[in-house]
């Protein structure tokens, strides 16, 4: 099953699985919608030919949904029956933070096993160095970049793009470094606007006429508009530009469909092998498993090397 906000890439993990569960002679069901299709019984068979000509497709041909139901208990049991009631050993959930989530909870009343591939454009996951759709969504943003920077240059503008990452600006971080922005604002780090505003006239004083500033939604002084107002507010001219799900859309990148088929097939390993309650990653190259805890409460840190490298960059 597909849960949360989709990702390029999911199609691929979903085909990994199917497959490398055909290969082990196992029978594979779909789960439409999520936590809710599991409410539902929405089921359905997933056979090596049903999952032909996706890999390379956004979204998920099991759709995704955000069940508040599945947040009760009594929702939880409705899941729980009929995963028993249909024979189910064990669930591949595909997702990020509230879909392993939802798997802590489920395994409280339900006893087979659960596993997860890491489905987040947000790259905010510990246990893997990056997650299914963040490569795609970073190489979207960086060419919306590159065409907002004709009109930046253009009429000599500051423009402060939006990305998202409400807890994390691993996104931000990526494309600040690789669309050229001057300044990249993101949730580890404090902002200080003051600062800025004295970089910027200092950039504009140095014959630099256009700025690019890079915000994650979740900067603790606000997105892009916050931003924007507290620039014009000084004399500047800037502009704001949101991406929103823009960025969670287009067809996977090699390196999302790779890792995808990656984790997708390690947690139908994990499963036959008697894991449980563990995420699939990548880290330095070596498949892991990471309990869902760690996946989804550890703080998986920016690295300390690249902030440092944006700043210098900057000058």
């Amino acid at each position: 099953m597909t849960s949360g906000g989709d990702t390029p890439g999911m199609n691929a993990a979903i085909r990994a699985v199917a497959r490398i569960g055909a290969y082990h002679g196992l029978e594979v069901l779909g789960i439409q919608r999520g936590y809710q299709g599991m409410i539902d019984d929405e089921f359905s068979h997933l056979g090596p030919r049903s999952v032909s000509n996706i890999i390379q497709n956004g979204g998920t041909i099991l759709r995704t949904a955000r069940s508040k139901e599945f947040m009760t208990l009594e929702g939880r049991r409705k899941a729980a029956d009929n995963l028993t009631r249909r024979g189910v050993d064990g669930v591949v959930l595909i997702g990020g933070n509230g879909t392993f989530t939802g798997a802590i909870e489920l395994a409280k009343i339900w006893q087979g096993g659960l596993v997860g591939a890491p489905g987040t454009i947000d790259n905010d996951l510990y246990g893997s160095d990056f997650t299914i759709g963040f490569d795609t969504a970073v190489n979207t943003v960086t060419e919306a970049i590159d065409k907002i920077r004709d009109t930046m240059d253009a009429h000599e503008r500051i423009f402060v793009i939006e990305v998202m990452g409400r807890h994390a600006g691993f996104i931000a971080l990526a494309v600040g470094i690789g669309g050229g922005a001057e300044e990249i604002l993101i949730p580890e780090t404090p902002t200080n606007m003051p600062a800025i505003v004295e970089r910027i006239e200092r950039n504009i004083r140095r014959g630099k006429r256009s700025n690019l500033i890079v915000v994650a939604e979740g900067d603790e002084n606000g997105g892009a508009s916050v931003v924007v107002e507290a620039l014009n507010k000084q004399g500047f001219d800037a502009r704001a530009c949101i991406l929103g799900h823009l960025q969670r859309g287009g067809r996977p990148t090699a390196s999302d469909r790779m890792l995808a088929t990656r984790t997708g097939a390690a947690c139908v390993d994990a499963l036959i092998a008697g894991r449980t309650g563990v995420m699939a990653g990548v880290v330095n190259g070596v498949d892991t498993l990471t309990p869902f805890e760690d996946a989804v409460f550890k703080r998986k840190p920016i690295p300390r090397r690249v902030l440092e490298l944006a700043e210098r960059l900057a000058t």
